[in-house]
């Protein structure tokens, strides 16, 4: 893929971003999908496949119902966007729940668990760090 053609899927997916989210909110009618943030959209290089990773917000359904939902209405959102965005052949949509910020969590969560296992063992005892205040 050249440079030219990476921009350009760059700008395609962002669009697809944009219209994908309004034509969730204003054009989707099946219950299941409800309020879903579209966070990212990848295009593969030759433009034939968009994959759309979403998050549930505050959904009255279980990610998996969210998920069938957003897959039954794919054709009609692939062509609505070929539509809006004048594209001759639109890519086919893949959706797929997010999971980065639920892994961000655990990450974190992991890590405070271990700093406070560390500072336990040792007595919370130590050279005094950066932005700590004497008591």
């Amino acid at each position: 893929m050249t440079a030219r053609t990476g921009a350009r899927a760059s700008r395609i997916a962002a669009q697809m971003q944009r219209s994908l989210a309004e034509l969730l909110r204003r054009g989707v009618k099946d219950p299941r999908i409800g309020n879903v943030t579209i966070t990212a959209v990848t295009l593969a290089p030759d433009l034939s496949v968009a994959r759309v990773q979403f998050l549930p917000f505050a959904a009255a359904h279980a990610a998996e119902e969210v998920l069938a939902g957003l897959r039954s209405a794919a054709g009609y959102l692939r062509g609505e966007l070929a539509r809006e965005l004048k594209l001759r052949h639109a890519p086919r949509l893949e959706f797929e729940l997010d999971t980065e910020l639920e892994r961000a969590q655990r990450l974190t969560y992991l890590i405070d668990r271990a700093v406070e296992t560390d500072r336990r063992r040792s007595g919370g005892e130590g050279p005094p760090r950066a932005g700590d205040e004497d008591a």
